[in-house]
């Protein structure tokens, strides 16, 4: 997903209740969207395609089940680089976008240069992701690995001020 850079305009009481509805329901219908924020479909229509336009709503997207699909082991690894420069950062970030097992990658300041999560079915693929993907990738020295045992919370919505 592109992050937006765009400047945005403060966002009104009805644009906070309209984003807290849509992050916790985002099928839900313009005519029931309306209805729960005071408006009428039409303007509350408007007032979402503008939140897209200006890059306030990035997506919609269907949480899926990561053990339905096959993807039962949760891990985040730390990576550091031998070298850093602005190539070398280009080179990696272009190996891991190419790596779907990868769901997120962050530069990141501290001891290591990266942190990566990513879910995949069972240790051996995860060996293979370390071993034969993530330190192959360009200057890649050192890493540091934590399995997930249990996850306690996980979320992408973002608060919202008040109700």
């Amino acid at each position: 997903m592109k992050k937006s850079t765009m400047q945005h305009r403060p966002l009104d009481k009805l644009d906070m209740k309209i984003l807290r509805l849509l992050q916790q329901q985002g099928r839900i219908s313009m005519t029931e969207l309306a209805e729960k924020v005071g408006l009428s479909t039409t303007p509350c229509t408007e007032r979402v395609r503008r939140l897209e336009r200006e890059g306030v709503i990035e997506g919609y997207h269907a949480r899926l089940n990561p053990m339905a699909m096959g993807a039962n082991l949760l891990v985040f690894v730390e990576i550091k680089l031998s070298a850093k420069s602005g190539d070398i950062f280009d080179a990696f970030r272009r190996e891991v976008r190419n790596t779907p097992e990868i769901l997120e990658c962050h530069l990141v300041s501290g001891e290591f240069d990266y942190l990566i999560k990513a879910r995949l079915p069972d240790m051996s693929m995860y060996r293979k992701l370390l071993g034969e993907i993530l330190l192959q990738l360009p200057s890649a020295k050192e890493s540091k690995s934590y399995v997930v045992m249990e996850e306690v919370k996980e979320t992408l919505q973002l608060p919202i001020g008040e109700e």
